[in-house]
């Protein structure tokens, strides 16, 4: 089962994502409501990724994600962000975010992210050829 974390306030305008997610039967999804909370829960239970709104209670969701890149480089975040790709780029350059989602991801948004993490997972885990 893949675990993935959505990190907001606003869980209500997230909830399609969500059940996106868990069409597919082998994952689970997760909530956390801070980035300190988002910081404890990847600490005890690493995530197949971590989905990250732009703005947080605590903390903007790019200072989340160098946060848990020290904590951990190989988790996978995903920020949502309604910035145009271009500056979105410019402000995570370095970060190793796998993607940036519009604040209303379409089903087929949430598809593909949800592929890629999972193509991630496996170059993690294969093993490693001298």
């Amino acid at each position: 089962m893949h675990r993935i974390l959505i990190v907001t306030l606003h869980r209500s305008s997230f909830l399609s994502l969500a059940e996106c997610l868990e069409e597919d039967q082998d994952v689970q999804v997760s909530w956390a409501d801070s980035g300190q909370a988002a910081i404890s829960d990847v600490m005890k239970h690493p995530p197949l990724g971590v989905v990250i709104d732009e703005n947080l209670l605590d903390m903007p969701g790019l200072d989340l994600v160098r946060r848990l890149l020290q904590i951990n480089a190989l988790i996978n975040t995903v920020v949502i962000s309604d910035l145009p790709p271009e500056a979105f780029h410019e402000a995570s350059e370095g970060l190793g975010i796998l993607a940036q989602l519009p604040p209303q991801p379409t089903p087929e948004d949430v598809r593909t992210i949800l592929a890629r993490l999972k193509r991630m997972a496996l170059m993690t885990m294969a093993p490693q050829r001298a």
